[in-house]
């Protein structure tokens, strides 16, 4: 080989040999460009949780709860989006979060181009102060914001099946679940053993039960302030016999104040609360009486009662393809304890398959009818599949 091709043929090797470090080099610094960039983004996460739930339906039937008139007779079905929640929370120190749900759902308008078309609200917007223990108050904590109020929370934390439809005291316009406001809760002489939280319920598991009160602007999530008045509302739940009948609660909840209209008018709340849980069975029975409602409609005096169960067809008969339970529930309104043609009976059964843990993502299907003692009006009936979605 030529003298002068041996120094071209070194000159290139030498060459690529120089490109291959520069490539190297190149490389290297974006890969610690990058593993910067990941470790920025991992900090800026640290002390987040996201969440989701959604309520994916199909509704056949007549009435109110397939987008008509209450008693219309109408026959009518749709595939319906029922709730869309994302969650995130963020911790910024051991004793104070926040928190955010936005909530997507198909609005309900009447007479409006814009009824069951989708919206986005926020249904959650708070700060969470958690506070050290206050003597027998273990766990205290304070949101401020746009809140949880005291009721429903605890309730749907029995009943699980809010896919079905909302609790008795919501589903007959008295209130709904969140406001803005203040909310104090915190348990009652320490916490239920882990096994029973694991096997039973872990949610309000306070040993001798559980206490929430606040203040609240009175027009709920959904509405704006309207007067200038604040509700008062709270809930004493008392565990009596923890180590004898651990799953037995009595509770009371109360609201004061007026309903969200001006002229004001008076809105009180009186409800009466037991429930039952264990690993095969859950029951609940409550009575509501009181006057007014939250969105200031009116202020006749009503009162009505509602009862609940669960079967865990999935603890009762041990089977890893047993993933059912069954639910049925009664309820009795009177919105007008002075007129007594105006009174409803609904009744309520379905059947769940969880596709996971039970309570979490699970197929519903249920059957909800409404009698309805005022004349004229025909019953309302509903069959609905439900998939619910949960993060």
């Amino acid at each position: 080989m030529k003298e002068s091709t041996k120094k071209r043929l070194l000159a290139v090797i030498a060459g690529l040999c120089c490109l291959i470090f520069l490539a190297g080099t190149v490389f290297a610094a974006e890969e610690e460009v990058l593993q910067k960039d990941i470790e920025s983004v991992v900090k800026a996460l640290k002390g987040f949780k996201f969440g989701l739930l959604w309520y994916l339906s199909y509704q056949n039937g007549e009435g109110k709860d397939v987008g008509g008139s209450a008693g219309d007779g109408i026959d009518r079905n749709r595939f319906a989006v029922k709730r869309g929640y994302f969650r995130a929370t963020k911790e910024f120190m051991p004793w104070f979060d926040s928190h955010i749900t936005l909530d997507v759902t198909q609005a309900s308008i009447k007479d409006s181009s814009l009824s069951d078309s989708i919206q986005v609200r926020i249904k959650y917007l708070y700060g969470k102060f958690k506070l050290p223990d206050i003597g027998f108050l273990i766990k205290p904590n304070l949101e401020v914001g746009v809140v949880h109020m005291p009721w429903l929370d605890f309730e749907e934390n029995l009943n699980f099946y809010r896919c079905q439809d909302t609790m008795f005291i919501e589903r007959n316009g008295i209130f709904n679940s969140a406001d803005a406001g203040i909310t104090f809760t915190a348990l009652l002489s320490g916490e239920m053993p882990k096994d029973y939280q694991g096997k039973v319920n872990s949610h309000y598991a306070g040993r001798y039960g559980s206490i929430q009160a606040g203040i609240y602007n009175g027009g709920g999530y959904a509405a704006s302030e309207k007067n200038k008045n604040k509700v008062l509302e709270g809930r004493l739940t008392l565990r009596p016999l923890p180590d004898v009948v651990p799953g037995l609660q009595l509770t009371y909840f109360g609201t004061t104040g007026k309903g969200n209209t001006d002229p004001e008018v008076n809105w009180t709340t009186n409800l009466a609360f037991g429930s039952f849980e264990s690993e095969p069975i859950v029951l609940t029975g409550q009575y509501y009486w009181g006057k007014g409602q939250q969105n200031g409609a009116n202020e006749t005096e009503k009162d009505g009662y509602s009862f609940f169960t669960e079967l865990k067809l999935y603890n009762m008969f041990k089977d890893p393809m047993n993933r059912f339970s069954v639910i049925g529930r009664y309820d009795h309104f009177d919105p007008d304890t002075n007129n007594k043609d105006d009174e409803n009976t609904r009744y309520i059964a379905g059947l769940a398959y969880y596709l996971d843990k039970p309570h979490k993502n699970m197929v519903l299907l249920d059957y909800d009818t409404v009698d309805y003692k005022q004349h004229g009006r025909s019953d309302d009936k509903r069959i609905q599949l439900t998939l619910q979605v949960v993060l």
